[in-house]
């Protein structure tokens, strides 16, 4: 799902645009045991209620494309019976009015959630009567190109409020706060089916997670059960072991920032996009040799990239004691989100003793030199200066 595609599904959870029919949820203590279930409909809550559950919802589709929220494709056997898919598209079409599916979906969840304090299971169904649009992209809401009926589910930790003093108005004086459990916003969460080109795609799944590094993996295998994805820390440290068995020993400073400087440029130029910048095997390919990477250092490019590719997956086995994992991308169609490997705002230099952190569009201002047959890292003064917010003569 691109960035306007998760926006246009975030617009409808507000009191003008609500068509959410069903809200359910389970709460679930440290011990994995269900406290309290509820079922409503969701339009008959009170205002004040919509509102607090429409601020969890949104953060649910919230965050960066390819770190927060990723599009999962279900492989072919998780949609015949008894797969993932099919058991989710069941509940899907069951409205949530089928009590025994919903329980089902409880158990699966408490079942495979890792976490040991309170927390509340939230699942929703709606129907969205998708407006067509013109060809120069005007919405026209009221010509409905399709229906995107949708199933959402949301897993909030529950927390106990600080300890404190409040006070009490009628009493006119402060009194210890009663402590009250509060629900947070959500840790995971999904969307089924995806919301892909304004329809429905029931072959993939839109995945959240608060934590980009925790993205759970027994639920992801057993709830979703899509292939693992690859986290925003994988992609980076892949990103740099590529760069680093690609160049060897020829791994200078221009080149690395002329890598750099010439993605931060490619992040620029597509910033107004829908779809956020990936690079591919060939694209990244072609990024090193336009930022002076040699022919000769190219031809280990590919099987440096699969290699790393490949380790940033971490496939986990389905099963203890199993051989057998979830299916993963080849490691050649392994793509990495620009945002998630480069840093747009700062360009870092670090030594063991000292770190130099530069604007990244004034990296030019520091280059590498020999002084005195020393080694040394020259910074162009072209400002004021100052140490510890203290102006210096230079």
């Amino acid at each position: 799902m691109t960035k306007k595609e998760v926006l246009e599904i975030r617009h409808q959870f507000a009191q003008a645009t609500c068509s959410i029919d069903k809200i359910c949820g389970c709460y679930v203590d440290g011990d994995r045991r269900k406290i309290a279930t509820m079922k409503e409909a969701f339009l008959s809550l009170p205002k004040e209620e919509a509102f607090k559950y429409f601020e969890i919802f949104k953060k649910n589709l919230s965050g960066s494309i390819g770190k927060n929220l990723i599009t999962m494709p279900f492989p072919t056997d998780s949609e015949f019976d008894g797969g993932t898919q099919e058991f989710l598209l069941k509940l899907r079409n069951s409205k949530l009015e089928d009590d025994e599916l919903i329980d089902q979906f409880y158990d699966k969840v408490i079942e495979n959630y890792d976490y040991t304090g309170n927390y509340l299971i939230l699942l929703i169904h709606d129907t969205y009567d998708v407006p067509g649009k013109t060809t120069d992209g005007l919405t026209m809401d009221d010509a409905s190109d399709e229906i995107y009926e949708y199933i959402m589910c949301c897993i909030c930790h529950v927390n106990l409020s600080k300890a404190g003093l409040s006070y009490f108005d009628s009493e006119n004086t402060f009194h210890n706060r009663i402590r009250d459990w509060i629900v947070d916003v959500p840790d995971i969460g999904f969307l089924f089916p995806a919301f892909i080109d304004r329809t429905a795609d029931i072959h993939n799944v839109l995945y959240y997670t608060k934590k980009p590094e925790e993205i759970h993996e027994e639920f992801i295998r057993y709830i979703l059960g899509t292939g693992m994805p690859v986290t925003a820390g994988n992609q980076k440290e892949a990103f740099q072991t590529i760069i680093t068995d690609t160049l060897g020993m020829d791994c200078d400073y221009e080149v690395i920032r002329n890598i750099h400087e010439n993605l931060n440029e490619m992040i620029e130029e597509q910033k107004d996009s829908p779809e956020p910048l990936t690079l591919s095997r060939n694209s990244l390919k072609n990024l090193l040799e336009t930022s002076g990477v040699s022919e000769e250092k190219l031809q280990t490019f590919d099987a440096n990239f699969d290699r790393a590719a490949a380790a940033s997956m971490n496939q986990r086995p389905v099963a203890e004691g199993s051989e057998e994992t979830l299916p993963a991308p080849a490691p050649g169609k392994v793509q990495l989100y620009a945002n998630n490997i480069a840093s747009t705002k700062s360009f870092e230099i670090k030594t063991p003793e000292v770190v130099i952190k530069v604007n990244p569009d004034r990296a030019d201002l520091v280059e590498t030199r020999e002084i005195d047959g020393r080694k040394c890292i020259v910074i162009e003064i072209t400002d004021e200066v100052s140490v510890n917010g203290i102006p210096v003569k230079y």
